[in-house]
């Protein structure tokens, strides 16, 4: 046997290792771009999250505040700056409304971009009845129901020239 390879076989180990080479490479180029959407999926589904977990947070607020719900004390538009301590001295319901408020804005411009938040509550002289300082006193339930929207921007996937932000909207309505 001849101890070396003829002429037309030099260099096809070489042809072949590069064409591995080739076919793993757009293997991994492809892997990255997975990995890069994986990454963007993540955190859209954190965002959306930590957006319901805020619409719970202001609903608990407001269950264990029933006179400042009755009272409207928790509508308006969110977030709104302030401070209120409750906690060296005792509030008045519109106090811990107001800190209720002041808290959850805080929660909100950290969590989320360029968030913002709108509560509507139905107040207890739109009833169809008439709602006694007694009843309010030993928490009654809501009679009417509150609506909580929620806008942040959310960064789209695609291209360098589709990834703006677009602007996303949480609405519910529930009854505290």
């Amino acid at each position: 046997m001849n101890r070396y390879a003829p002429c037309y076989q030099r260099g096809v180990s070489l042809i072949e290792v590069l064409v591995a080479v080739l076919i793993f490479s757009v293997g991994m180029i492809g892997m990255a771009g997975l990995l890069v959407m994986a990454t963007r999926s993540n955190h859209t589904a954190y965002q959306r999250t930590q957006v319901t977990f805020l619409a719970g947070a202001m609903a608990d607020r407001m269950r264990a505040n029933p006179v400042g719900v009755w009272n409207g004390s928790y509508n308006g538009a969110y977030p709104v700056t302030g401070n209120i301590d409750c906690q060296t001295s005792a509030c008045s319901p519109l106090l811990l409304a107001q800190r209720d408020r002041q808290l959850w804005s805080s929660m909100l411009t950290t969590l989320l971009p360029n968030a913002g938040a709108a509560i509507s509550c139905q107040e207890a002289n739109t009833l169809s009845y008439t709602v006694s300082a007694d009843q309010i006193n030993r928490r009654p339930p809501y009679g009417g129901h509150c609506a909580l929207t929620i806008t942040w921007n959310e960064r789209k996937a695609g291209d360098t020239a589709n990834r703006d932000t677009a602007a996303q909207t949480y609405a519910w309505e529930f009854q505290p």
